[in-house]
């Protein structure tokens, strides 16, 4: 192998592999490794079957292997199988090892013969194995039977090629002996993905089930479809032999000799069968590793960088440390109260750039969702009209007023106050419910500590609930103040005297605005939903003034849709259908009428119920008032009732300026005062119970060991990134230490790939033609039958003894020379052997000027015994 480091890199890159799916990601190194493709029935489970000597496959009928089943090989002194998912059981039965594979293979992909992207991973530690990591793809198919689905064959091939597609990839084509070699799905499939054919090893199974006549030769001496790599040729058991249960030892002495005795590849017996695949594979990937090592080394210092900072925290971590424990709990107790108070703030590490939170929303709250809420209870003119009336005629009784009496002012003044608690309180209900996502943010940081983080929310979450009762009764003690006294000499109040002019000075000054400005409100998308049969639901940016609404095709503003006066429109809430996931208001016009073009009522709607509210909020500001109820007892009003005479309509408007006037200092007041009142008590206070008193209360809740007991969850992950982390760290310090002068064979050179036409046309019936057994001038002679004495002397030839074993070449398999031999087509030739006598080689022409491989002579063979 050249050195120890090569040998063991393959079981690094295998716990690298274990330690990236356990955290539930897939490896991003493309970790190097080799894909078994082939056709259904090719031997591609036999051929992984010899490499353990166990049968421990599913097979059947259809498509068996449909799931890809990650292979690991490792040598141990023990036997047995692991499954990742499995972790910790040691399956020492191989009949179990099926089952568990069956079993898995149907819990994700069913039983109808479907198939999955989720690999199984499965690592088999054996004496008699190399270190190989193989991956055991579904077997390309044709055809859909029972339910599977009728495109399955694009299916296994977009998984093959996912796989087989990565550069660090080997791929092992297996392709039966007895079909063509032009129809092959593999080769063509690796040939898609590897032009070249750096990176595709050939096996051809099935060599004893060929016709008689016919051979595999050509293929296998890499000059019918070169590879840079070659092919392999091996003897599975058949059918018969796996039915009745022959031993894979036995089958494996079996293979041996059928190349032995065979006269078409006896001279190359030593380079096939199932234990020379089994380390040409592991000398291949070794190679493959170590010539990928600078890439791979790059690319796992970068994912140890990030490791590193991921593991900070767990390097020097000890569970049972009291002292640990303490300043755990003490630095996140006060990271918990530092990410309150930035989340409040708005300088959070972590700011959102999709949605608001925190003290955003909160600020939403007070200067767009309070304002609205208050606006809403101002009557329309009429209706307060109609309040001072009836108060004033319920005041003169019986009697005729000739003074506007002062207690009908009171009246309406104190009836309007009282409203005032009703959206002061909602305000402190959406700043609860705003805070209580700000704790369960915080509470993330907790997440690894669950009964920590339990008792810490419900301690801060009670607390700020003890907070908004202190607020609602000071609002409500507020509301009661005002109402206690009416201050008809504030500096701002209009007063009796000055009641008329201000009138007139308010029609005049609005009617002024109206003409010099068109100020802009809001912008932004909406859906208009129009009926089925006119268009649907189309979503349109709207723009939205002090004057009128009006739609465009997009946010380009170039292709205007339509434009609306707000002129006599009102706005209403529209009930959320039981399929639909969208929030919906509409806008129509008070005395009725079209709002656009046939329709009465234009219908908007958003994705989410904040987005609504600040739309319906934009429409109160450009003076778009929701509708308003009808009142009970304002059923039986006739116009009788309502017609006064002109000293009545007189006090009315005096009234009503006063009414405005005074309302207008105390709405000033409440949307002033009920913000700082949440502030003080529900935000301030918490952030000092925060810093001052949570620790002193999570010391009572319990013993500091069960508040710091990690959960199972962040144990586990823990327990990963610190695995991958060490392995990842291995991985580095093993490729440091492998010498880069390992001896390794190079690459082969580039082969012409053209197909020979004249043995292609004769592949007629897919089956390989047969050869003449003597080979012509440019393919490498064989070996003979006997060789002379060294004497010169003619020894006697043995027609019926195979010939010698060739002895392994120095260097071990690394240091042996590619595979397959010399052909036309482009085919470099190799140089023959040097004679018994000594003699050197003739010198030859190679192409790509690369070098020759390095050839031993041979040892020469003594001379028999007379």
């Amino acid at each position: 192998m050249g050195n120890r480091g090569m040998e063991d890199l393959i079981p690094v890159v295998n716990r690298l592999q274990d330690a990236f799916s356990s955290i539930g990601m897939n490896s991003e190194l493309d970790l190097p490794q080799i894909a078994v493709v082939g056709g259904q029935s090719a031997g591609k489970s036999s051929v992984l079957e010899n490499f353990v000597g166990r049968d421990f496959l599913p097979r059947g009928n259809g498509i068996v292997t449909r799931r890809p089943l990650i292979l690991q090989l490792s040598l141990s002194q023990m036997e047995y199988g692991e499954f990742l998912h499995c972790r910790g059981r040691k399956f020492t039965d191989f009949s179990e090892i099926r089952k568990e594979i069956e079993d898995e293979t149907e819990r994700v992909t069913g039983s109808n013969k479907g198939i999955s992207t989720v690999p199984i991973n499965l690592r088999v530690y054996s004496p008699y194995v190399l270190n190989l990591t193989l991956i055991d793809l579904p077997g390309l198919t044709k055809i859909a039977v029972g339910d599977q689905p009728a495109d399955i064959e694009d299916q296994i091939r977009e998984m093959v090629i996912t796989y087989i597609s990565k550069p660090n990839c080997l791929i092992l084509a297996v392709t039966p002996a007895n079909s063509d070699l032009a129809n092959s799905d593999a080769l063509k499939l690796a040939k898609q993905v590897d032009s070249q054919g750096i990176r595709t090893i050939g096996v051809i199974t099935k060599l004893d089930l060929m016709d008689q006549g016919t051979h595999a030769r050509d293929i296998l001496e890499n000059r019918l479809y070169p590879l840079r790599r070659g092919y392999i040729g091996v003897v599975n058991r058949s059918q018969r032999d796996i039915e009745g249960r022959k031993d894979i030892k036995v089958a494996l002495s079996s293979e041996r000799k059928f190349f032995l005795s065979n006269e078409h590849y006896r001279h190359m017996a030593d380079r096939m069968g199932t234990p020379f695949l089994q380390k040409t594979l592991n000398q291949q990937l070794t190679n493959h590793i170590r010539e990928t090592l600078p890439a791979l080394r790059s690319r796992l210092q970068a994912q140890l960088l990030q490791l590193e900072k991921d593991c900070a925290e767990y390097k020097n971590y000890s569970p049972d440390d009291p002292s640990r424990k303490t300043k755990a709990m003490l630095q996140l107790v006060q990271l918990f109260s530092t990410d309150f108070e930035h989340f409040i703030i708005g300088s959070s590490d972590d700011i959102g750039t999709v949605e608001l939170s925190g003290g955003a929303r909160i600020n939403r709250v007070f200067h767009e969702r309070f304002p609205y809420e208050v606006k809403k209870l101002d009557f329309g003119e009429s209706d307060v009209r109609k309040e001072i009336i009836y108060a004033i005629r319920n005041i003169h009784g019986v009697r005729t007023g000739l003074f506007t009496p002062d207690m009908a002012f009171e009246l309406v003044v104190k009836r309007k106050i009282s409203k005032l608690k009703e959206p002061s309180v909602k305000c402190v209900d959406l700043v609860m419910e705003e805070l209580n996502n700000v704790v369960r943010k915080c509470g993330e940081r907790l997440r690894r500590y669950p009964r920590l983080r339990e008792e810490t929310e419900r301690i801060v979450t009670g607390h700020i609930r003890e907070k908004e009762v202190r607020s609602k009764d000071h609002i409500g003690l507020m509301i009661d103040v005002e109402l206690a006294y009416m201050n008809t000499n504030h500096e701002d109040f209009v007063g009796f005297a000055n009641a008329s002019a201000n009138i007139s000075d308010k029609v005049k000054q609005t009617s002024s605005s109206k003409n010099i400005s068109n100020q802009l409100i809001r912008k932004g998308w909406l859906t208009v939903h129009l009926s089925f049969m006119k268009g649907g639901a189309k979503e349109y940016w709207f723009m939205l003034t002090s004057d009128n609404v009006s739609w465009y095709r997009d946010n380009s503003e170039k292709e205007k849709k339509f434009m609306m006066p707000l002129d006599g429109l009102q706005l209403r809430d529209v009930e959320q259908g039981f399929m639909s996931k969208r929030y919906t208001f509409s806008i129509f016009k008070a005395e009725g009428g079209y709002v656009f073009k046939d329709y009465k009522e234009l219908q908007l709607s958003c994705d989410n119920v904040d987005a609504v509210e600040d739309w319906k909020a934009s429409f109160l500001r450009a003076g778009v008032y929701p509708e308003q109820t009808k009142h009970s007892d304002d059923e039986g009003t006739t116009e009788s009732d309502l017609s006064i005479d002109p000293a009545l309509d007189r006090q009315v408007e005096i009234i009503k300026s006063l009414v405005d006037s005074y309302m207008a200092i105390v709405t000033k007041s409440i949307r002033d005062m009920v913000p700082k009142t949440i502030m003080f008590y529900m935000i301030n206070d918490t952030k000092d119970f925060l810093s001052a008193e949570l620790l002193a209360h999570l010391y009572t809740c319990g013993s500091q060991d069960n508040l710091m007991e990690e959960s199972a969850e962040e144990a586990q992950k823990r327990d990963d990134l610190l695995k991958m982390y060490h392995a990842t760290k291995e991985a580095l310090q093993i490729i440091g230490d492998i010498s880069t002068m390992t001896v390794t064979a190079p690459t082969p050179a580039p082969v012409d790939d053209e197909w020979l036409e004249l043995e292609a046309h004769q592949n007629d019936h897919g089956r390989i033609s047969p050869m003449p057994t003597t080979p012509s001038h440019s393919t490498r002679p064989s070996v003979p039958q006997s060789r002379p004495a060294p004497s010169g002397r003619p020894g006697p030839s043995f027609p019926s003894r195979p010939a010698p074993t060739i002895p392994s070449r120095p260097g071990g398999p690394s240091a042996a020379a590619p595979m397959g031999g010399g052909g036309g087509g482009g085919v470099p030739h190799i140089p023959r052997r040097p004679a018994n006598q000594g003699g050197a080689p003739q010198p030859m022409d190679f192409p790509n000027n690369l070098p020759p491989p390095l050839i031993p002579n041979r040892p020469t063979v003594p001379s028999r015994p007379q």
